[in-house]
């Protein structure tokens, strides 16, 4: 019999490849047209969290699985009993990321960016939030170049016969019989030529019924469902965003977590999300509300809507929920970046395979000029087009930007100016007591920063460092860090945690293992990781067992 995996994102693919791999039959199920096939990945920045790889140790970056294992218990804060899975999920995938990951992923094709970045610096204490060291590996050809090897292995199935693909087939319940998951019930949705990411129509133009061996739900998170993000919304982080922009496109719904729940499946930490606080309005959006992250250096000075400086150690790209959870008590769900034209240049790059087309297109020629003077051209293509953008020659005309910007709140342009000036009053001698000021120094002394992505420290009113660049930063949906609750095989666990013969769950629709293996907070890189590892383990462990009896 075949095995059903609902949605054709990453893990639905690593899944399907490894069965496939094992002489097993596959039929994945998306309600999405073609267009859309390899799901949120292929929008992705390509990143992958690896720990002592050979790019580490060629610049320079001691590592270790004990160094991962600190940052990661730093990081998830794991204290509750639901936590007993995720907690076994992430030490096996810290021992994934440390030694089969990157040879696995070579053997298939995938290369990486030579340059590591140091994503979630933390900024706390050795056992406290963050990476200890860059472990930021961008595949070369990002989100669409990750998917290529399983994108492959599944079209060669279908053509020889070994797989299904069946789009606008929208799952709506899961069949159970005698106690376990048989097969799948839905709604053909009408056939639509939306471009990949664009809302597609909901028409149901007939049903279906589908039975297996085995059921994998790999459908995803909440991201686009900004209804659920809110309903779910944690307590310790305040009252939720009125204004959100969406990180990832509508179709990811979260409506296969409620069908798995009445299948029997228990989902849990469902108040533990991931959204991003350096969101900006995408300026030619595919979908609605459609928002691009910046993924920031350093430098920028970090300020709310107020014009108040963020607390240390909230500095852009130290510790995105931390900086989320200060914002969300400013009454204000947005901040502003200040910075001048020689951060952008060297700090600004943006998330999304379709901004970096550079290492999208594997184009050597064009990733070059990311060394030359000059920001790289999405980036620049936001700056003059982008409506959260201001770009003046004179603090007083950058403020004065900010004010008809957001005209709902009085900037206190007097504490702005102060602020600043003081900063820039650090810089005259090589040490000084601005923690930021000291925390961009110290990353200078990382190559990788230096050569690519910190500016050397200047002062942001120096007019040879100019214009001025204000840039306004909305929240951003993404991830949602709770999910299905499996076992080490990926087996769907019910109330009583015992596992539901037939149903599996991988990726974001399981918490990327266990129900949430991240914990609390992401160290980066480990999303599309979680995707990889989770699709991996439940195909293995299927292809392995015997097929569930009614």
């Amino acid at each position: 019999m075949t095995t059903i995996i609902v949605g054709a994102g990453l893990a639905g693919l690593v899944a399907a490849s490894e069965l496939i791999a094992a002489g097993k039959h596959v039929t994945i199920v998306d309600q999405e047209p073609e267009t859309g096939f390899g799901g949120q990945a292929w929008w992705s920045f390509g990143g992958l969290f690896l720990i002592d790889s050979p790019e580490q140790r060629a610049m320079g970056v001691k590592d270790s699985l004990e160094l991962a294992q600190q940052d990661w218990a730093g990081s998830a804060g794991f204290d509750r009993d639901e936590d007993a899975w995720p907690k076994r999920w992430a030490q096996a995938y810290l021992r994934f990321a440390a030694e089969e990951k990157r040879r696995w992923l070579r053997g298939l094709g995938v290369k990486f960016f030579p340059v590591v970045g140091w994503a979630e610096r933390g900024g706390y204490t050795a056992t406290g939030h963050g990476n200890s060291v860059p472990r930021f590996h961008i595949v070369w050809g990002t989100g669409p170049g990750l998917l290529e090897p399983f994108e492959n292995a599944v079209r060669a199935a279908v053509g020889s016969g070994d797989a299904v693909l069946k789009f606008r087939h929208r799952v709506d319940e899961l069949i159970v019989e005698s106690g376990a998951v048989v097969g799948v019930r839905g709604s053909v949705l009408r056939a639509d030529d939306a471009a990949r990411g664009v809302a597609s129509n909901r028409e149901v133009v007939d049903q279906f019924e589908l039975r297996g061996s085995a059921v994998i739900v790999a459908s995803g998170g909440i991201g686009g469902n900004h209804d659920l993000v809110r309903e779910y919304w944690p307590a310790r982080m305040g009252t939720p965003p009125v204004h959100m922009l969406s990180g990832v496109p509508a179709h990811v719904d979260g409506r296969m977590l409620a069908i798995s729940e009445r299948a029997g499946a228990r989902v849990i930490n469902r108040d533990r999300m991931w959204h991003y606080v350096e969101g900006i309005e995408n300026f030619a959006p595919v979908w609605a509300q459609h928002g691009i992250r910046v993924l920031p250096g350093p430098s920028s000075v970090w300020l709310d809507a107020t014009g108040r400086r963020l607390p240390v150690p909230l500095f852009p790209g130290f510790d995105t929920l931390g900086t989320l959870e200060h914002i969300m008590t400013t009454g204000f769900d947005y901040s502003w970046f200040v910075l001048t034209q020689k951060i952008i240049e060297k700090e600004f790059a943006l998330s999304g395979s379709e901004q970096n087309p550079d290492l999208t297109d594997k184009d050597i020629k064009l990733l070059m000029q990311r060394v030359k003077k000059g920001a790289p051209g999405p980036v620049e293509a936001f700056k003059k087009h982008g409506a959260d953008f201001i770009v003046a020659d004179s603090l007083d005309e950058l403020l004065t930007g900010m004010q008809r910007l957001s005209p709902e709140v009085t900037i206190d342009a007097a504490r702005v100016r102060a602020e600043i000036e003081a900063r820039d009053r650090e810089l005259e001698n090589r040490f000084g007591k601005d923690a930021q000021i000291n925390a961009l120094r110290q990353a200078r002394h990382y190559r990788g920063d230096k050569l690519i992505r910190v500016a050397s420290p200047h002062r942001i009113l120096d007019p040879k460092a100019g214009p001025l660049i204000a840039v306004k930063l909305h929240i951003l949906t993404r991830k949602s860090l709770g999910g299905i609750e499996t076992d080490l095989s990926g087996r769907a666990l019910d109330a009583a945690g015992v596992p539901i013969p037939g149903l599996y769950a991988a990726g974001e629709a399981s918490g990327f293992g266990g129900g949430g293996m991240h914990g609390y907070r992401s160290l980066e890189g480990t999303f599309l990781g979680g995707c990889l590892f989770s699709g991996r383990v439940v195909g293995r462990a299927i292809a392995t067992a015997s097929p569930a009896t009614p």
